[in-house]
């Protein structure tokens, strides 16, 4: 059976760091990520989907964090097809990605998986890379094209640890299911499970695919219905009840006895829920496999 691993999408989101659970004398930036690593064994890195990581901050964040520590990455916008601020790019990248907008540039597409890539050596080197985290935009919706978009990203990620997330729900939906698995098969990638709102157009659906022997992701976003539509605390303004939580128990055993680690990260970062709820899913999910690292 797999190792399971739980934490959250962040440890230094604004609402977590004002809500007051992380103790005096380890707010700052060391003591925030020392403190988080000693409570959960597993971190999403949401900040480099906004702009590009820099090899500084996975040196820091691999010297602040033990050995065994896992790190999922997101990849940057650009890479995955999201609108892109010119601010989100070094200086030296804004004029071509001005050029972008009138016609596709390769070339600064080239340079910013090279340093995307760069950036992230030293969490390789020393083990604590968990994976790269595309999540793709509502618009790529199945389909030839993004087939084919696919198969680029994955060609450029060659030999990273690489999971996807669709926000597009026809990809999850009955008629695409097993064609969207043997496609991240085939592409040696994780498909990543979500838990949020199952009442929008927009909603994706719970499914439950492990396509990689390597690692399965569960992604919890809340429940809240002003999904797409509200402020990112009203998105994401949820309290998990311990049975909203219980229904995923069972689910997450079933994928670690297909991947050899599963994640589960929470991503209702309102105050200290996500923390919270994590601490919760830790405890239902009992001793079987279960990185408790404190």
């Amino acid at each position: 059976m797999g190792r399971i691993r739980v934490g959250t999408c962040s440890w230094t989101d604004k609402a977590l760091v004002s809500s007051g659970w992380y103790p005096k004398g380890r707010r700052d930036a060391e003591g925030r990520l020392r403190h988080y690593a000693e409570q959960f064994p597993v971190a999403e890195v949401d900040s480099t989907y906004y702009g590009l990581p820099s090899i500084r901050n996975s040196l820091l964040w691999a010297d602040r964090t033990p050995e065994g520590f896992r790190f999922d990455v997101k990849a940057f916008s650009l890479l995955t097809g999201h609108p892109t601020r010119p601010e989100a790019l070094p200086a030296d990248l804004r004029p071509a990605l001005a050029r972008q907008r009138a016609a596709r540039d390769e070339g600064l597409l080239d340079e910013v998986w090279n340093r995307f890539g760069a950036a992230l050596g030293p969490l390789r080197a020393s083990g604590r890379l968990g994976t790269v985290l595309f999540q793709f935009p509502p618009q790529l919706a199945p389909g030839k094209a993004a087939v084919a978009f696919l198969r680029r990203c994955r060609e450029r990620a060659a030999g990273w640890p690489m999971a996807v997330e669709f926000r597009h729900p026809d990809w999850w939906r009955a008629e695409h299911i097993d064609a969207t698995s043997a496609l991240l098969t085939e592409l040696g990638t994780a498909a990543v499970a979500v838990d949020m709102v199952q009442t929008l157009p927009a909603s994706v659906p719970p499914v439950v695919r492990v396509t990689s022997p390597e690692l399965a992701l569960v992604r919890f976003h809340g429940r809240s219905t002003a999904w797409g539509t509200g402020t990112k605390e009203e998105r994401f303004r949820h309290g998990y009840a311990p049975e909203e939580l219980a229904e995923w128990v069972p689910r997450v055993h079933a994928m670690a006895e297909r991947a050899r680690e599963v994640h589960v990260l929470f991503n209702n970062c309102c105050g200290d829920a996500a923390v919270r709820a994590a601490r919760s899913m830790r405890d239902l999910l009992g001793s079987r496999r279960v990185d408790p690292c404190d």
